[in-house]
Parts: structure tokens; sequence; C-alpha cells
């Protein structure tokens, strides 16, 4: 009787057990059904919001690869800048986007200012158009300032093969002399009388041709080839035509001089900064009794590239009408930034005409 009653108890237990086990179940599969959605209920997703960018840049400018917030569509203005010493400081030229350096006669050397990210309040000294400068704004579609003009220079332009404004026309009115120098190293336009100047002239003010160049994203991409810290460049024996340029790795920028004196900005007394100089090699050819130069702007041929503290040897190739670095037949990468290029014989030579040390 003892040994019935302990199997009735034990399968008690078991039963009670089992009756605990499904209540529990059933009480989580109801919590479960009342929390599930239902077939239409969409669940509800929060989404984190990201943070608005604070500075976005988003443009990158044409001439410079500088990222901006705001799209550089105006057009480029070419200025013809007197470089003799007498025209030293020249004025707006810290502005410019980039310096061309060519050869007039007499081994003195001219400026090309190209402004399209900026325009100066004043320009100048201004000087005369040849006609290898006036096929420089024609191929880059810029507005070409200048005062003055060789017999060549002077039928492209009469003929308006490229927009521009001179300042024989307009001595006096858009041109200012200046009471501090004398001619012809004392002629100025401002930059609000160069948009005058297209106005007058029914030019158009809007950037119609992007230049092929091509920028690094950071200067550490560009850390590659022979240590130039310090360059000279000589057009010729005259040490007035000698520019010396020294890198500043802080700055990651160069600084021009010319027989010992820093090339600054009369306007705003700031040093000229630059982080690409270019050499191209480009064949010269005098023309008349007082060393005029027809200068081949299209052939291409050898260059040297320096930024980033480095110096390379590459190419240069005229694209589409701009004088273009090149490196393995494509356009060579720069350093974000302005630029200087220097353009010298052929008959003079890189080799002879550029030295660099670490």
């Amino acid at each position: 009787m003892k040994g019935n009653m302990r199997g009735w108890l034990l399968l008690l237990a078991v039963a009670m057990l089992l009756l605990s086990a499904c209540s529990k179940k059933e009480k989580v599969d109801a919590e479960e059904e009342v929390n599930e959605p239902e077939e239409n209920e969409k669940p509800i997703i929060v989404e984190e919001e990201e943070p608005e960018e604070e500075g976005r840049l988003l443009f990158q400018d044409p001439f410079t690869g500088v990222w901006s917030e705001e799209e550089k569509k105006d057009r480029p203005v070419l200025a013809t800048i007197n470089n003799h010493p007498l025209a030293r400081p020249q004025s707006g030229i810290s502005q410019a986007d980039v310096i061309y350096e060519f050869l007039a006669e007499g081994n003195v050397t001219r400026f090309l200012a190209l402004f399209q990210s900026d325009l100066p309040e004043q320009i100048g000294p201004i000087r005369s158009a040849r006609d290898y400068f006036v096929y420089m704004a024609k191929g880059m579609d810029a507005f070409y300032v200048a005062h003055g003009y060789s017999p060549d220079a002077q039928k492209l332009l009469s003929s308006r093969y490229v927009d521009n404004v001179n300042g024989m026309q307009y001595d006096g009115t858009l041109f200012k002399r200046s009471k501090e120098r004398r001619a012809p190293h004392n002629s100025y336009i401002s930059g609000e009388n160069v948009i005058a100047a297209m106005e007058k002239t029914n030019s158009s003010t809007v950037m119609e041709k992007t230049p092929p160049f091509s920028f690094h994203e950071s200067t550490e991409g560009a850390k590659i080839g022979d240590i130039a810290s310090n360059i000279v460049i000589k057009f010729s024996a005259n040490e007035d035509f000698i520019s010396t340029f020294t890198y500043d790795s802080t700055k990651e920028t160069y600084e021009r001089a010319v027989k010992g004196n820093v090339t600054i900005d009369k306007e705003n007394d700031e040093p000229v900064e630059v982080s690409n100089i270019i050499v191209l090699e480009v064949p010269h050819r005098t023309i008349d009794s007082v060393g005029r130069q027809a200068v081949d702007i299209e052939s291409g041929g050898k260059a040297m590239l320096f930024h980033a503290g480095i110096a390379k040897e590459i190419e240069w190739k005229n694209l589409d009408g701009f004088l273009v670095p090149t490196e393995n037949g494509i356009p060579a990468k720069l350093v974000q930034g302005k630029t200087w290029i220097h353009i010298i014989p052929t008959t003079a030579g890189i080799d002879k005409s550029v030295t660099f040390t670490p």
C-alpha cells in the first residue's frame, strides 16, 4: 500500500511540473504575440541624422586646383606686366593664378599674369603686347590687357583676333598713369576698369574654356623626385632677370627673389608665393633688328617641374590653347596653389638655364 502511494505521488509531481512548464510557455507566446506588429503595420525605424558639414568645399578652381564653396565662372584676364627693374615692385601679381615669364627683345622679360580666382584692385605697370602674348590669350579665351604693341601684335589686336583693351586707345581713362614713376613704367589699370573695358568692348565676362590642368589631392603625392629646395633660373647673364626660388616646407610654397630682393606685391607688400614652378623649353627666333622674338608655343618640348620641394623632368604640350606640363603623355599633376611658368629659349637649354640644390 505504501509503494502504491509513493508511485501516485511521483506521477502527481511530474504532472504538476509539466503543467507549470506549459503555462510559462503560453505566457511567453502570448507576450510575443502582443509585441509582434500586425501584418499591415510597419515597424518604426529610427535613423540617425548625419551632421551637416561645416564649410563644405564643392568646387575646384580651374587654374589653381584650390577647393572653394563658390564656383569660379569669371572669364580669365591676361595682362602684360612690365618687368623692367624700374617697374618693380609690380602691383597685383600676388593674386595671379599663373604668371608666365617670357623674353621680349634685349633679353628683358615680361610677365603675362593670369587672373581668374581673383581680380586685383590695381594691376601694373602694364606694358606692350607681342604677338605670342596675343596667341596665348586667344588659346585660353582670356580677355587681354596691354598698353602698346609690336607691329605683328597690332595687326592681331586691330582685327579683334582676341577680346582686348589697350592703353593706346584708353590712356588717361581706363588706364591711369602713376606720378611715382616715369613712362613707360607707370601705366596701370584697376580691376574695376578691366570689367568696364569688357563691357565697353562687348566682350563676354564668363569663362568658356576650362584648362586641362590636373592636381594632387595633397602634397604627399607630389613628393617623388630629386630634392630641390633652392632653384635658380636664368634667362641671360643679366642678374636683373635671374630668378631664385626658395622652398618653405612649413608653408609648402616657394618665395621668389631677384638679386637678393624678395618679389613682393606693391599693393599689399606681401611676398609672391607659388606652389609650382615650371620651366618650358621653347624654340625662339629673332625676327628683326630690334631683337623681337618669334616664340613657338605650339610644338611642345622638354620641361621641368618643381613643387613640394622636389624636381622632376617632364614635357609640355599645347593642349587646346593651354601650355600644359605633361608626364607620359598626360597632364602632370600639380600641387594646389599658384604657379610660375618660365618660357626659356631652346638654344639656352634647361640644363644651362636651371640649377637646383637640396
